[in-house]
């Protein structure tokens, strides 16, 4: 088989990490690279699961203070962008 030659750039700290890493299991990076790409193929896709990051706690403070708005029946909603307007030039 042919090989071919793929260039990454990559944090420096993370490039040792990784290198410490798989030396611990055995392999070098090339061969752990391989790994992943094998896999990727295998999979047809990521071979693992990509997820968006938690929110903090502050963006989930107020997405139940949202919530709390919402279900509150005392406040007043508004139903169209010119009727909050004026309701807020009062």
């Amino acid at each position: 088989m042919a090989m071919a030659n793929i260039n990454i750039r990559t944090d420096e700290e993370i490039k040792a990490k990784c290198e410490s890493l798989f030396e611990s299991l055995g392999m070098n990076m090339s061969t752990a690279i391989n790994i992943f790409l094998r896999q990727s193929l295998r999979t047809n896709g990521l071979p693992f699961d990509v997820k968006a990051d938690t929110p903090n706690e502050t963006t989930l403070a107020a997405f139940r203070e949202g919530d709390a708005i919402l279900a509150d029946p005392s406040v007043k909603g508004y139903t169209s962008i010119r009727e909050l307007r004026e309701a807020l030039e009062v």
